[in-house]
């Protein structure tokens, strides 16, 4: 099973008046578990960012000129969302702004099934309290000190930890936040080196062991029928 969590950072709050993303940032999970794979691009927004916004994640205008544009990521976006459901928190504005900028790109939409709202999960869990990511983090005990400002891919890789706690799978140690750059200078990762399997085989001491085992403490063991011995057998 294959998710993508998501954050953006923007100019603003409304879209629909011309406010834009400047930050894109994604993790892959596959069975709930963090690939390594992740994309992260700053934006140039072709417009002004107010002060309000910079107060909020920090990035400026001057900071943002000569970043690539929209368009220039889209290609890249789109081939590393995939089908995948997209899991963000408070997801309705991410996909918004998303879908305002695929718009003005002539791309369709995204589908709003594909979307996983974490501020509904926790909401659903924690009824009537705080369930912004920093609250989140502070009830799970993800350390989030690090989080002086909004970035874009900080803040999802801490997101990522608080979906796998929603979803009862957190690893201890996962350590999804340690040794984060400046968010201005990552690229996109290349995925995790592929590991050959390797065949583990017991041996003829620990078959007999296991062997003297099942026929000590399981009666009747349904491996050990008829039908299933002789499959066994044939194999």
């Amino acid at each position: 099973m294959r998710q993508i969590l998501l954050d953006t950072e923007t100019t603003g709050l409304e879209p629909m008046n011309g406010d834009r993303v400047i930050e894109v940032a994604a993790i892959e999970l596959v069975n709930l578990i963090p690939t390594g794979r992740f994309l992260h691009r700053l934006i140039d927004p072709e417009r002004d960012i107010p002060p309000e916004a910079t107060r909020i994640h920090g990035f400026t205008r001057a900071m943002l000129e000569g970043k690539p544009r929209f368009p220039e990521i889209l290609a890249e976006l789109e081939d590393f969302l995939g089908e995948a459901p997209i899991i963000a928190h408070n997801a309705g504005f991410d996909f918004a702004f998303l879908d305002a900028e695929l718009m003005r790109c002539g791309r369709p939409a995204l589908a709003r099934g594909r979307m996983i709202d974490t501020l509904e999960l926790a909401k659903k869990r924690f009824p009537g309290l705080p369930n912004s990511l920093d609250a989140l983090c502070r009830r799970f005990g993800i350390d989030n000190s690090m989080r002086t400002s909004h970035n874009a891919l900080l803040d999802v890789r801490l997101l990522a930890e608080v979906y796998l706690e929603l979803m009862g799978g957190r690893q201890p140690g996962l350590g999804l936040v340690a040794g984060i750059a400046a968010a201005e200078t990552l690229v996109v990762a290349e995925t995790a080196r592929p590991r050959t399997p390797r065949l583990i085989a017991p041996s003829e001491t620990e078959v007999a062991a296991h062997t003297d085992f099942v026929a000590r403490k399981i009666k009747e063991a349904l491996w050990l029928s008829p039908p299933f011995a002789a499959a066994a057998a044939a194999e």
